[in-house]
């Protein structure tokens, strides 16, 4: 692998989810270990499974992965750094200040943008605190899905640029408290991201137009700030000893192939690693040391000739359910990659085929719904919370109402405060709270971004929940926050979509028990691009259809209340038309 040639000391490995960024980044680490370098792995996603594919509890500490000597790990665990975060700066002054005053300030510490702060404090800390990582030769960051990662990275020099040009009194003070000291480890967090002798960074994508286009705008995002030192890893490429008479396996290495001699110019300059598919799940050691390794995936042996798919509701299904309430709030949330966006348009063009008015939105700051819809449809319209233009809006809205009256040291001061990144969170669940009221009128059919993104903009929800009640106790008034529609299930159905393999469906699971931790109740999963769903003569294609059985049994039996599987097709599912036949596209069973 290109990539592994003469490695730096960091390795940021980051894309679109559901690209295979974590097996990736875990077969390098274990290579890595294994040719006598000492290694750690850490996951900056707020949804991290590094430990699920090792088969090891990991969590927010640095712990080594015994069957792998020189190999170590670590989890950025979003809520316990937020908390260590807030024990460090209310700490000192507990016993000190008037209790209302500490309870003042933990209140100021209790947002999304504390917790966001805080797990970038630890990233920056890893790439600058040399007591911290002096031990190891090779830091490999497991990043969350490109636009998260994009922040992520960007947040060096925001905070640097914020930092140094004074900071003002509003929507951050709270969380801010603990930054200005952290200055210099900014600065350096800015150099080595940088810097191309410590920092390289790996683009992982899929052989898809879509995904290839998002990269090559990571690539030129990330080169912007510096990050240029850049490789490219296109995984889980049908290999075409896998292809035979089989027409979905032509139709899929068609596809793949059309999409790689068409890669975009930004992308072409790149050295670049191809990844065959695996017939089997990349979960566990010795699956993790196969990933790199080329073999003859058209041989597959003992594989049957049909898979035994039990009798299984299609997506059409759900959608008779969903449509029998004549409007509400419908929302498809997962792991990166698992077809998010593509199941929320079919839903959306299913009910607004129906003769139903449907508004299909997205907060997934990589999304591009226009794209899978890629037309028009009389009752469907389309919009995208756009995390720029909605913090642009947001800033004008605080300067036309708080900064009217101001005099032009407290505007300055205003406008200060409001170029913080904070407020880009605090933007955004605005934009998020409007789409919600709509869905009393109308159907709202929102595609969210990845899990961990999707988790923080629950956190900031219930904050405003909790603040709300709190202003309004003892008042005996009447309200609604989003949180509260979010848990109404007459008002939202929140629809888990997986991929029937081990990872995913673990994942999904963890976000259903983190949904029902806020009360909010799943009311359906989608297993998407099932191969067991079709009949294939690929030994391949069989060999994932029969490892596919047991995922899905496990969601029918013990996961979800209802449940869908979307059968995987030869045509990619873009436009009106094939997203209206992938709606009502039936499983072949048994």
């Amino acid at each position: 692998m290109k990539f592994l040639e003469q490695p730096p000391r960091y390795l940021f490995f980051t894309g679109k989810g559901g690209v295979g960024k974590t097996s990736i980044a875990c077969a390098t680490a274990i290579q890595l270990a294994e040719a006598g370098r000492r290694v750690l792995l850490v996951s900056t996603d707020p949804a991290s499974n590094v430990g699920q594919v090792f088969g090891v509890a990991i969590g927010n500490r640095i712990v080594a992965i015994e069957a792998v000597p020189g190999l170590f790990a670590l989890e950025i665990d979003p809520q316990a750094a937020a908390q260590a975060y807030r024990d460090r700066i209310v700490g000192p002054v507990r016993g000190v200040l008037p209790e209302a005053v500490v309870k003042g300030i933990e209140e100021q510490l209790s947002g999304a943008c504390t917790t966001e702060i805080a797990a970038f404090d630890e990233f920056t800390a890893l790439l600058t605190d040399s007591a911290l990582v002096a031990g190891f030769e090779h830091i490999i960051f497991d990043t969350a899905p490109t636009g998260h990662t994009i922040r992520l990275l960007q947040l060096p020099g925001a905070w640097t640029g914020f930092l140094d040009e004074g900071k003002g009194d509003a929507s951050c003070l709270g969380p801010l408290a603990g930054l200005e000291k952290q200055r210099s480890q900014y600065k350096s967090a800015v150099e080595a991201l940088a810097d191309p002798v410590r920092t390289r960074l790996i683009l992982v994508a899929r052989a898809q137009a879509a995904t290839l286009r998002e990269v090559a705008r990571t690539h030129e995002e990330l080169a912007g700030i510096g990050l240029k030192q850049q490789y490219l890893v296109i995984n889980g490429v049908l290999p075409e000893v896998a292809v035979g008479g089989d027409l979905l396996a032509q139709a899929i290495f068609k596809r793949e192939q059309a999409a790689l001699l068409d890669i975009p110019e930004a992308l072409k300059t790149l050295s670049t690693d191809l990844v065959g598919l695996k017939p089997f799940n990349l979960v566990g050691l010795d699956a993790l040391r196969q990933l790199f390794v080329a073999s003859d995936a058209g041989t597959v042996s003992d594989v049957p000739a049909t898979t035994a798919l039990p009798e299984v509701p299609s997506l059409s299904v759900l959608v008779d359910g969903i449509a029998a309430d004549g409007h509400g709030l419908v929302m498809l949330m997962g792991k990166g990659g698992v077809g998010k966006t593509t199941l929320a348009a079919a839903v959306a063009v299913e009910l607004a085929s129906r003769g139903l008015p449907v508004h299909l939105t997205t907060s997934d700051p990589a999304a591009h719904l226009s794209e899978t819809l890629a037309g028009s449809l009389e009752h469907l319209t389309v919009s995208r919370i756009d995390p720029y233009a909605e913090t642009e809006r947001y800033r004008q809205h605080v300067l036309e109402s708080k900064g009217a009256t101001l005099d032009a040291q407290g505007r300055a001061l205003l406008e200060e405060d409001l170029r913080s990144p904070c407020t880009e969170e605090i933007a955004v669940f605005q934009a998020f709270s409007r789409v919600i009221r709509e869905a009393g009128k109308k159907f709202v059919v929102m595609d969210t971004a990845p899990t961990g993104h999707t988790l923080l903009l629950l956190d900031a929800t219930g904050a405003y929940h909790r603040e709300i009640a709190r202003q309004m106790s003892g008042k005996d008034m009447h309200y609604t926050t989003p949180m509260m529609q979010l848990q109404d299930a007459k008002q939202t159905k929140v629809l888990i979509a997986t991929l029937a393999e081990t990872t995913p469906v673990l994942e999904a699971a963890n976000l259903q028990s983190d949904l029902r931790r806020a009360g909010i109740e799943p009311w359906a999963w989608i297993i998407n691009n099932s191969v067991a769903a079709v009949q294939s003569s690929s030994p391949l294609l069989r060999q994932r259809a029969i490892n596919e059985l047991a995922q899905i049994d496990q969601v029918a039996h013990t996961h979800a209340n209802r449940y869908a599987v979307v059968p995987l097709i030869q045509d990619e599912p873009v436009g009106v038309e094939r997203l209206r036949a992938l709606a009502n596209c039936h499983p072949v069973t048994a």
